[in-house]
């Protein structure tokens, strides 16, 4: 019985103290540090081991000014834990506070020889200067330590105190240090040093950290610097400076081939089939593993359709395809490449009901619901191109509600909204674009956010939609590539509603079909007429970089296209073009990109 109170008795002294320490960090945060230090002596005089109540009831006072009291703290401590050496910091660090410098100076110098003696002492006084905003101090403590026994690595603490001092050149060192003691650093290297790294190839730190890597590159051929070396690039875009580095590292230690494929991949959503196509390429002479090379197949393929140019082209595609089913056959492996040939089937041969056979028995193949997701959103989009809105929406819809959350679900969503808006079902594509604004894919928030605006800017005023449901019209027959109709449907949107919000997005779209079909001088029209119409527009900066492309790559002006580039780098800062804008227009100009 006896045992039980004493048991109760402290856990009711326990749960005090906290409520009394959470009191005193409330009156601490909210600056009242008189009141604050009031309770925070009492906690201390209770419990001078703990060194948050010493810390917080030390700050209290100095908040105040009141160092007579911080004085006497600091001796009473320090004549009971002498070998709290960082106390010598906290010292020196109150005697500053008073605009004492020299004094200070001198307790700071005896941590520092602490340090000589034991280096191991190095974290806590490192530490104790870095809490005290005591930077340079600190960066002596550990880099002392480390010195007297490599053993120790603060090599983090340093990094980050560089940054604080806005050292970014021996930041990166530090971080690379690290990798150096430790490859299986590299991730948080990475992590750290990605928030100083842009996508902009030409900005200080990009040049700065490329820089650092290849001259350890060149000192110390390391797997670690080709990878690093090759993010940089994925991160500037240059996904064939990347996939050179990976090459390096795959040569090095021939294991895998996965980060080539990654590259690869990324490239290939990025439109960069001329490095999507090396990748595979070079993954299909490397390997003899069966599942490798048949995904390889699947994006060399991809390629080849996006890059076809004539009839021949698409035969032989068609007859490579009919070559894998005969060598793999249709079974769960093949997926991927059976919804690559309802594609191509679809989109690029018109024969949709063969596409919805292939796929419809794709389905029975796996029990994945993942992978009957894909299918189903592939199936839709079959289905949409065939008209058969009703029929696309519920597999939309199936796969929104059996994956909830997943990123699948939200292309779903988008898909759904889309549909309906091809449809002429407005506000139900608007009540799903407002979810998807805020969807964790840049990608689907953008096109989400492209689509909600097209919508509810040309639903005002027009009770019948008509203008909408044309230029709807138009965007389906795009996306049944039936390229010549579409491009006629938006002519009569440019004449039935001549002066209304639709018709810059209509000049656009046009373009964009015109510059399909190899008529650029008309794509150019259509660019211009939108920026003499509004020359502050939202679509205003995509008609500038658009005409860049347009005179870089088609009609073979090179001035007039570093002059729309221009036009970009000063009047539209904050353009998703910008980048893009720069590299092109540096190149055009003829420096040397990196």
């Amino acid at each position: 019985m006896q045992y039980k109170i004493i048991v109760f008795f402290f856990l009711i002294s326990s749960i005090a103290i906290a409520q009394n320490a959470s009191l005193g960090n409330m009156y601490f945060e909210r600056g009242d540090y008189v009141q604050a230090a009031s309770i925070y002596k009492k906690l201390y005089q209770k419990n001078d081991v703990r060194q948050d109540y010493f810390k917080r009831l030390l700050s209290c006072y100095q908040k105040t000014e009141n160092f007579d009291d911080a004085t006497k703290l600091l001796n009473l401590h320090l004549k009971k834990y002498r070998r709290q050496h960082n106390l010598l910091v906290e010292i020196g660090y109150n005697l500053e506070l008073q605009k004492k410098k020299e004094e200070a100076i001198t307790y700071y110098q005896k941590a520092l020889e602490i340090i000589e003696n034991d280096p191991f002492q190095g974290s806590i006084i490192g530490r104790a200067f870095e809490e005290n905003h005591l930077i340079d101090y600190a960066l002596q403590a550990y880099q002392r330590a480390m010195k007297l026994n490599p053993k120790l690595n603060f090599d983090m603490n340093v990094a980050f105190l560089y940054g604080e001092k806005a050292d970014v050149e021996n930041m990166f060192n530090s971080y690379l240090n690290m990798i150096e003691k430790n490859e299986q650093y590299y991730s948080i290297v990475q992590r750290y040093t990605g928030r100083f790294i842009t996508d902009d190839s030409e900005s200080e730190n990009n040049k700065l950290f490329k820089k650092l890597l290849l001259k350890r590159l060149q000192l110390n051929p390391n797997n670690a610097w080709n990878k690093l070396l090759s993010w940089l690039y994925m991160q500037e875009k240059e996904y064939n400076k990347a996939l050179i580095q990976e090459k390096a590292v795959y040569r090095r230690n021939g294991e895998d081939l996965s980060r080539i494929a990654d590259v690869g991949n990324i490239a290939f959503t990025a439109k960069d089939y001329t490095t999507t196509n090396a990748a595979f390429s070079y993954i299909f002479e490397n390997t003899q593993d069966h599942s490798i090379i048949l995904n390889a197949e699947y994006y060399l393929l991809n390629v080849a359709i996006k890059t076809a140019s004539s009839k021949k082209e698409i035969e032989n595609i068609e007859q490579k395809f009919e070559e894998l089913f005969n060598k793999y056959g249709y079974s769960n492996s093949t997926l991927d490449l059976q919804m690559a040939y309802a594609d191509f089937l679809t989109f690029t041969k018109d024969k949709p009901e063969k596409a919805i056979d292939i796929l419809k028995e794709a389905l029975t193949q796996t029990t994945s619901n993942y992978q009957h997701g894909d299918i189903k959103l592939k199936l839709g989009d079959v289905l949409v191109y065939s008209n058969k809105f009703n029929q696309a929406l519920i597999n939309y819809s199936q796969v929104q509600t059996s994956l909830k959350n997943s990123s699948l679900a939200q292309t779903a969503r988008f898909k759904v909204a889309q549909t309906s808006y091809f449809k002429g079902d407005f506000k139900w594509a608007l009540s799903q674009l407002k979810v998807l604004k805020k969807s964790t894919s840049q990608l689907i928030a953008n096109d989400a956010l492209k689509l909600y605006l097209l919508i509810s800017n040309n639903i005002i005023g027009d009770t019948l939609h008509t203008s909408l449901k044309m230029y709807a019209k138009a965007d389906v027959l795009a996306y049944q590539n039936k390229t010549e109709a579409a491009i006629d449907t938006l002519n009569l949107v440019l004449k039935k509603f001549k002066g209304s919000i639709i018709e810059n997005e209509a000049l656009f779209k046009q373009a964009e079909l015109y510059t399909k079909t190899n008529k650029y001088t008309l794509a150019e029209n259509n660019y211009l007429k939108i920026i003499e119409n509004d020359a502050t527009g939202i679509l205003v900066d995509n008609c500038y970089f658009n005409l860049a492309e347009l005179y870089k790559n088609y009609l073979g002006d090179n001035d007039k296209a570093k002059e729309m580039y221009q036009k970009i780098i000063f009047e539209f800062p904050n353009s998703i073009f910008l980048v893009e804008a720069r590299k092109e227009f540096r190149k055009l100009r003829g420096d040397i990109i990196n």
